[in-house]
This record gives structure tokens, sequence and C-alpha cells, in this order.
């Protein structure tokens, strides 16, 4: 009963707030860690696709962090997962989610960060019910390994300044697609080092598509976990709770029916916009990651 109450109040306040679930729970003697978040996800059926730690690289690079705690988390909501994408392939930004764990040095409290159902939905461009399951799904994760946790919403949300998606597509053939896809994953994957972005997590998703012996609609289905840390570490400074939108989510996918290859990504603008990022030093590495990004993807399809 507790559980249906909590989910029907995260409807309730999504309806007054911004696009970010916000979870605060008293943390002040550490006890509460990024790995059991991790293990309760789990529990729930999630596939846990990377927790990264990211104390250590933000004082490697940088020479300190504001943070005592602060971890990129990724999950794939399985069950879910697999019928949004089949059902509307550009889901796929979703596979995995990101979930931001993080609490500032001399601060009591341990936050979280997902997006809302809403968020997902205005971010993709279209409609889909596994968005407020999703949701739900979180909810009910949190809930258990975070009883005291309170729960709020961001702020509403800020004009956005771009486009929420960003999106290309490569022709290629029908049937002998497969070194156009090579080629393809090849120029990403090369493109991205010298932009400074770093590969933190890759996912042949088409294989849990067809893991139980069901047909998938698509030729090849991968997606990637790609993060640029100076934006990651330049963001917290002041929007820790942009988290939720890292690493980003690169998908790129051929349906076998379909003489093209689509690549796509959630852009820069979501941060500035769902996260109110809006300082000229955050804005500046998150415009220049945008181009820099869209760079490595537009030489692809050139």
């Amino acid at each position: 009963m507790r559980h249906f109450l909590i989910v029907i109040l995260a409807g309730f306040l999504s309806l007054f707030g911004g696009d970010l679930h916000l979870f605060s729970t008293p943390n002040t003697d550490g006890k509460i860690t990024p790995t059991m978040i991790e293990k309760a996800f789990e529990g729930n059926g999630f596939v846990i696709s990377a927790n990264t730690e990211m104390t250590g690289p933000f004082t490697k690079q940088f020479g300190q962090s504001d943070f005592a705690v602060f971890n990129l988390m990724t999950v794939i909501p399985k069950k879910q997962a697999a019928s949004l994408v089949k059902s509307h392939p550009d889901g796929g930004i979703f596979v995995p989610m990101g979930v931001g764990i993080y609490q500032r040095k001399g601060e009591n409290d341990l936050h979280v960060s997902v997006l809302s159902a809403d968020a997902m939905k205005k971010i993709a461009g279209f409609k889909a019910p596994e968005f407020a399951i999703i949701e739900k799904e979180v909810f009910l994760t949190l809930n258990t390994v975070l009883p005291n946790a309170k729960h709020t919403m961001s702020k509403t949300s800020l004009p956005a300044e771009g486009k929420l998606l960003s999106r290309f597509v490569k022709a290629t053939d029908i049937k002998n697609w497969q070194s156009d896809k090579d080629d393809a994953e090849m120029m990403i994957e090369e493109g991205l080092k010298p932009a400074g972005f770093v590969l933190s997590n890759f996912t042949d998703y088409q294989f849990m598509l067809s893991e139980n012996g069901e047909e998938s609609p698509f030729s090849f289905y991968d997606t990637y976990s790609i993060c640029k840390l100076k934006v990651i570490y330049t963001v917290a400074k002041t929007r820790p709770e942009a988290a939720a939108f890292a690493p980003c989510t690169l998908m790129v996918y051929k349906k076998k029916d379909a003489g093209e290859i689509v690549m796509g990504f959630p852009g820069v603008y979501n941060w500035m916009s769902s996260a109110r990022v809006d300082d000229a030093e955050s804005k500046e590495v998150l415009v220049q990651a945008q181009k820099d990004f869209e760079g490595v993807l537009k030489s692809v399809i050139e």
C-alpha cells in the first residue's frame, strides 16, 4: 500500500515540478553507499551497465573534488526497455538510463537524481506507456533502499535552447549493411577520444532483445555510454542533479526493413533545460561537447 501511495504521489508532484525526481536521505555516517543502491536496482530486475565512482577521476584530473560521493550509475529496466525499443526504436537513448548519486563534502544528506516519465517523453518526442512503468519501478527500488528519503521535483525546466534529441541517419543497403556498420562504429570510437570523450560502457542490446528466443526487428542495436569528465566536473559544481544525464547514451541501430543506420543521443540542451544549467562556464563546456559529439557523427554520414 505504501508503495502504491508513493507512486501516486510522484505522479501528482510531477504535475507541478520540473523534469527530475530528486531524493535526499540522511547519510552523515556514510552508511548508505552507491553499491547498496546498485544492489537494490539489481534486486528489482534492472541490469546494471555501470556504477562509476567519479571523485577519484575529479581529483586526479582537476586536483580536487567537492564531493565525498559522486557516482554515475546506468541501469537498464530490462522488461520495459525491450518493449519500448521494439515499438519506438529511438527509445534506446534510455537504454541504459542514468541515475546520479552524490553527496558534497561536509553535507549530511545523500542525493539521487533520475529523469521523470514526462521528461523521457519530452526528450524522446513520443508517448509510450513504458515511461510511466519505468518511473514506477525506479520509485519502488529507491523506496526500498532509501526508506527515509525525502522526494521532491526539480524546479520548472528552462526553455530549451536547442534540439533535445540529436539524430543522424546514414544510408545503407537493407541486406548488405555489415561493412557500413563496422565503418560507422569504428569512426565513432576513433573520433571520441581526440575530442575528450570517454566510452564508459558498450551494450549489444540486440542480444537482450533476442535472448528469450524472440525475433528482434533490428539487424543490430548497440548503445554506447559516453561522458566527458570536464563537462561533468564543471556542471556538478552548481547542478550536481544533472548527473541523471551522464553518461550520455548513444544509440546506433538498423531496422531489418530499413536501408538506414540511425544514430542519436540526448543533447546537452537537456542539461541546460531540465537541470537549469545557466552559468556561463557550464554552458560553454556543454555547448562545446555538443559540437564535438555532433562532429563525430557528421563525419560518419558524410
